[in-house]
């Protein structure tokens, strides 16, 4: 292990990154994939309970919990919806930094000035496009990246809208870019992490398979759920977000396929995947997930999950 770029880079024990999980995501959960080996990454929302809650308060808490329970790094994800979106991801960067941390992951879309700013300070960033393109890691990589996640359409949460698999995207980018590459999408265990590294990446980006562990915050009727499920109980629910089958998703898929993108948009605001996944309210909310969910058969500790995906690396 001692020659993975990754590891090296992020000083950790093991290529494995916790992928950010929106409302999924605390103290307890992040410092567990950390003590584990892995790298454990606070997401939107992290810590949590409602939308009133102030972010940045709640953050600079869980980060210091965080610190209390874990001396292995964790990361912070830094949320960019546009191009030119660079208010809110840089509060959150700041404050993060401010707590001290050092490790920030880049999700959605590149903003020259945001990477710049994070390079200045020192910290190490790793990038994850919405949509993994050539052009877009190559100019990661010339702003000053450490680290690429090329993302197949396989992925759970807000998905890509090329439709190209993990197969397809991993190599593409890893071809592309002299830095290292991590491979998400549909990755739920040892054959996974395997197929990653014969495509070229050096490390994994693992999100539903984290979900089902002890220590998630996930509601244990949701991740019983997750694992009665396979693919065949998956509904796509719009261009960029798919989940499990339930009256929640039955309804977004319904008013995007009618067309009525006013009332869908208003739909997906007042559900998302909160009421369903954090609070347990089943048909409430959207439940994301993974192709690779028929790879879950039982709820594990994250230190079960982690030590049997990175079984070759130990």
């Amino acid at each position: 292990m001692s020659k993975n770029p990754i590891t090296k880079i992020l000083g950790i024990k093991y290529p494995l990154i916790q992928a950010p999980l929106n409302w999924l995501t605390d103290a307890k959960f992040v410092a567990a994939v950390s003590n584990a080996g892995g790298l454990g990454t606070f997401g939107p929302n992290a810590g949590k309970t409602s939308p009133e809650q102030d972010s940045m308060k709640t953050l600079t808490e869980e980060i210091k919990r965080a610190q209390q329970l874990t001396d292995k790094p964790f990361a912070v994800n830094l949320m960019v919806s546009s191009s030119d979106d660079f208010i809110y991801p840089n509060q959150v960067f700041e404050t993060a930094l401010a707590a001290g941390v050092r490790t920030f992951v880049l999700s959605g879309f590149l903003n020259t000035e945001l990477i710049k700013k994070v390079k200045k300070s020192g910290s190490k960033l790793i990038v994850r496009e919405m949509n993994s393109t050539v052009s877009g890691a190559k100019e990661a990589e010339k702003l000053g990246a450490d680290v690429i996640v090329a993302t197949g359409y396989d992925e759970g949460g807000v998905i890509p809208t090329t439709g190209f698999g993990t197969f397809t995207t991993v190599p593409r980018i890893v071809d592309a870019v002299s830095i290292p590459v991590i491979a998400a999408g549909g990755v739920t265990d040892v054959r996974g992490v395997r197929a990653a590294f014969a495509l070229g990446a050096q490390g994994v980006y693992v999100g539903t398979r984290l979900i089902v562990t002890n220590e998630n915050r996930t509601a244990q009727i949701t991740k019983e759920k997750i694992v009665d499920s396979g693919v065949n109980d998956i509904l796509l629910v719009a261009p960029n977000q798919r989940s499990i089958k339930n009256a929640a998703a039955d309804k977004w898929a319904a008013e995007f396929d009618d067309g009525d993108h006013e009332t869908f948009a208003a739909t997906r605001k007042a559900g998302g995947v909160r009421p369903a996944m954090l609070d347990g309210k089943i048909n409430d909310g959207v439940i994301s997930v993974d192709v690779g969910i028929d790879n879950i058969h039982e709820i594990k500790s994250v230190w079960e999950v982690v030590d049997e995906m990175m079984a070759d690396f130990k």
